[in-house]
């Protein structure tokens, strides 16, 4: 039995029947799809993206604008939470002429097993088992109880790490070892400087005290042969005056004994 003799279920009676090709206007654009009522039924129908263009659509926008009127052929007729939900495909139907497209239905029956292999996929739903917050009091690691533990009392087990974080962890190592000898070898140079500077200065002042001793050397030295050549000359004049004093005296006994 294929799907076209399938009953179709109560409650679509006074709705446009399947494959039936319709111009309708667009009353409501998202990003999705487009909205589109035909005259003559208070139901509207979704014109989903895909079922827009041949080509690939980001947007309902980039085709249509509320208000156009547009060529629809029915594609679904479905009852959802009590609710009738319409399927319109602008793609199987020519804009210009109205002209069906896809008189076979080949297209809409490949669509509309897509949409069904889809909804199965997504029935199935994914269990995640979260890790259990306790510890064993057989082996001591953690996650599991003491019933489940199939190790050896005493004994612990850890994760092997992978070849490739093994190998990340070698390179990260590498990479700290190289930073801290880089920051021995900046200390050293930075040691080596403060003692060279150290050195420079020294060796300035002792060039500076070197001088200043000469040049208080030099000037005591000066001082020392002024003084001596003041002495000579106040010797001098003394032995003068001496000698003057003495002729003065001789000539006061000469006139004396006359």
């Amino acid at each position: 039995m294929s799907d076209d003799d399938e009953p179709e279920p109560s409650g679509l009676d006074g709705l446009p029947p399947m494959f039936a090709i319709a111009q309708g206007e667009v009353v409501s654009v998202q990003t999705y799809g487009a909205f589109v009522r035909l005259p003559g039924y208070k139901k509207e129908g979704l014109v989903h993206v895909s079922e827009m263009s041949a080509t690939r659509i980001e947007k309902a926008s980039e085709i249509v604008d509320v208000g156009e009127k547009v060529w629809i052929k029915v594609i679904g007729r479905e009852i959802r939470d009590d609710k009738v939900k319409l399927s319109f495909s602008m793609k199987s139907v020519n804009q210009g002429t109205g002209r069906d497209l896809d008189p076979n239905n080949v297209m809409a029956e490949q669509d509309a097993r897509r949409r069904r292999q889809f909804r199965d996929h997504t029935g199935s739903r994914i269990t995640l088992e979260a890790v259990l917050n306790t510890t064993c009091a057989k082996c001591g690691c953690k996650g599991h109880f003491t019933k489940d533990c199939f190790s050896a009392p005493g004994l612990q087990y850890a994760l092997v790490p992978e070849e490739d974080d093994e190998e990340q962890q070698q390179q990260q190592q590498q990479q700290q070892q190289q930073q801290q000898t880089s920051a021995v070898k900046q200390q050293q140079d930075s040691v080596e400087k403060h003692k060279k500077k150290k050195e420079k200065k020294t060796k300035k002042k002792k060039k500076r005290q070197r001088k200043e001793s000469e040049s208080d050397r030099g000037s005591d030295s000066d001082s020392s042969s002024e003084c001596k050549s003041k002495r000579r000359r106040r010797t001098h004049s003394s032995d003068r005056e001496d000698k003057k004093k003495k002729k003065k005296h001789k000539k006061h006994k000469s006139h004396k004994h006359s």
